[in-house]
């Protein structure tokens, strides 16, 4: 059941819930921006470097993202009675950009656990509402523990001005009322410049985006939570192999029985100290001086570790090795290629799931603020995704080719198989009934002739003869 509360203190308890989960947001949007400190290095060791250490980030948890957004791409909507897609609302979907938007979303749910979804009216075009995709960052949303419905939602955004402190702004989104909110003084009031905005919506028009939600936790999980460790330990070893590879890597020499003249060029100039330590060569008139060099430092233990952490962030998400860099002794063939994604896929495929059903939540909210009402039909509305799997061409026209000579699968479908977009197919159909529209035509003008009065085809043409070549 919902709480009685009323705008004011709605807007303190999501404010309040809001800052409360931002340290965790920012942390793993850290990680994905490969912004994060370096781990699991001693602190002595890091008082003494100071900042002449600079951190070798290898940035692991955003391929772990994009690898996964990469194979989540919206191709359309159909309703249940319908095998078509529906163009009014690819309409919607094309006038909001949401080809681009909606891959952004994806990625902050991934990355941040949830991102979120606004539908509103659009004053300058009434027929295509705004749909816009917003950051956890700045939205948040309380759900009803009963109906797992959203009952209330907060925006907040900072508004820079030249010269001056940002103007702190926030929107309330309660069922059938939305309330825009600034700050003054350190408390929130509402905006003096905008009315509050209330709607025939019996839910907030905030539609949430959410990555792996537990049945008591409906905020999501981040796909960084288990590939963070790993990702410290990977900084961290890289880290250390940069320095040893400074140190270590290149043989060190010694000498005994120099000075620091003996380093000096005949022209007065001092040796610089790369030269000195790799290029140079050391010489000495004394013959006391004894020279030597202490063997080079093997980087193959931090190669090995690093292969390692490879393979269990490999075993964590379900990329394939290659993904990470990891390949074995043995050549990979492309069949070994295509098993090893089958996981990957099939997270996809489970993501697929997820996400469709708050893209199709936001379709039926534009449809009510465009018509005032839901079609009936709309309780069972698809999400059209194109296959997350990468099969072969030739591989999936020869399984599609054998399910329609057997006519087990219509030509729509087989083109949807085929990997063809929800446009190409209603381009193909056009192109096949003009084709049918000329066949038509040819054969009745073949069976009954001419038609009286209608023009006679035009003879062609015939092609002008060519000049004869000059005798010399």
């Amino acid at each position: 059941m919902a709480l009685n509360l009323d705008r004011d203190q709605w807007l303190e308890r999501l404010i309040k819930a809001h800052d409360s989960d931002l340290p965790q947001l920012r942390k793993f949007d850290a990680y994905y921006e490969g912004k994060q400190t370096l781990s699991y290095m001693a602190p002595e060791l890091m008082r003494e470097l100071n900042q002449r250490l600079r951190q070798l980030v290898i940035n692991w948890p955003r391929l772990v993202v994009d690898a996964l957004e990469e194979r989540l791409d919206v191709e359309g909507f159909r309703f249940s009675d319908n095998a078509e897609a529906d163009d009014e609302l690819w309409g919607i979907w094309q006038a909001n950009d949401l080809d681009e938007e909606s891959q952004l979303g994806h990625i902050d749910a991934l990355a941040l656990r949830r991102s979120f979804v606004i539908v509103g009216a659009n004053e300058a075009d009434a027929a295509n509402p705004l749909i816009t995709v917003e950051s956890p960052l700045e939205v948040y949303a309380e759900r009803d523990p009963r109906t797992r419905e959203v009952v209330a939602a907060v925006k907040r955004w900072d508004e820079d001005v030249p010269n001056s402190e940002p103007v702190h702004h926030a929107t309330l989104y309660l069922p059938g009322l939305t309330t825009w909110y600034i700050k003054q003084k350190g408390k929130w009031i509402p905006d003096p410049d905008i009315e509050p905005d209330s709607t025939d919506l019996d839910v907030p028009p905030v539609v949430p985006l959410v990555n792996k939600a537990r049945v008591r936790d409906r905020g999501g999980v981040s796909e960084l939570t288990d590939v963070i460790p790993v990702s410290d330990a990977l900084c961290k070893i890289a880290t250390d192999m940069m320095v040893s590879a400074e140190y270590h890597a290149i043989p060190r020499r010694w000498a005994a029985g120099l000075t620091e003249e003996d380093f000096v060029a005949p022209d007065g100039t001092k040796t610089s100290t790369l030269t000195a330590r790799i290029g140079g060569l050391w010489l000495s008139e004394n013959p006391e001086t004894k020279f030597g060099q202490f063997q080079e430092a093997d980087l193959a233990n931090f190669h090995n570790t690093i292969n390692a952490l490879a393979r269990v962030v490999s075993g964590l998400t379900g990329l394939p090795p290659h993904f990470l860099g990891y390949v074995g002794g043995e050549p990979i063939s492309a069949d070994a290629i295509r098993a090893s994604e089958a996981r990957l896929v099939k997270r996809a495929e489970r993501r697929q799931r997820a996400f469709g059903g708050s893209w199709e939540r936001v379709m039926r909210l534009a449809m009510q603020i465009r018509d005032g009402h839901v079609p009936a039909n709309a309780a069972r509305l698809e999400t059209i995704w194109r296959d997350a799997s990468t099969p072969t061409l030739a591989a999936t026209a020869d399984a599609v080719t054998k399910l329609h000579t057997e006519n087990l699968l219509p030509d729509e479908m087989a083109w949807e198989m085929m990997g063809f977009s929800q446009t190409q197919i209603a381009r193909m159909l056009d192109m096949m009934q003009r084709q049918q529209d000329r066949a038509f035509g040819a054969d009745f003008t073949r069976f009954f002739g001419q038609q009286q009065g209608a023009p006679a085809p035009e003879a062609p043409v015939p092609p002008a003869p060519a000049p004869i070549p000059a005798i010399p």
